[in-house]
């Protein structure tokens, strides 16, 4: 919320004197600028969704439909530690993460840098 209260007003009452309508002022103007917000938000939307634990073991009944955190606490059995497995899981639990970051972070740099130079 705070990055949008950011967008300069003024950008949006040019366009209205221009004759453009509400909808295309956020699609053209208002959400390329709030990219790097949104792109921020939606990685660590989606990292809290991956290593989501307790509302998928709580809610989530059947085995088939079980997630990786699920999956990897399922591999410990009593007090018995697989620990060459569990590491190996996790480390394929957390690679579609990092390469996501990866991936993301030229954008979201990118996007963060902006105009944030007055010229």
């Amino acid at each position: 919320m705070g990055y949008f209260r950011s967008i300069p007003i003024e950008l949006e009452e040019a366009a209205r004197i221009d004759g453009a309508s509400r909808l295309y002022i956020f699609w053209r103007i208002t959400l390329p600028l709030a990219a790097p917000a949104i792109l921020s938000v939606t990685l660590f939307a989606f990292t809290n969704a991956w290593n989501e634990f307790l509302f998928a073991f709580v809610f989530i009944t059947s085995e088939s439909l079980r997630t990786l955190p699920i999956g990897l606490q399922s591999m410990v059995v009593g007090d018995i530690l697989p620990q060459g497995k569990l590491m190996a899981a996790s480390l394929l639990t957390a690679i579609p993460v990092a390469i996501l970051y990866v991936y993301a972070q030229r954008f979201l740099s990118e996007g963060l840098t902006v105009g944030a130079v007055k010229g």
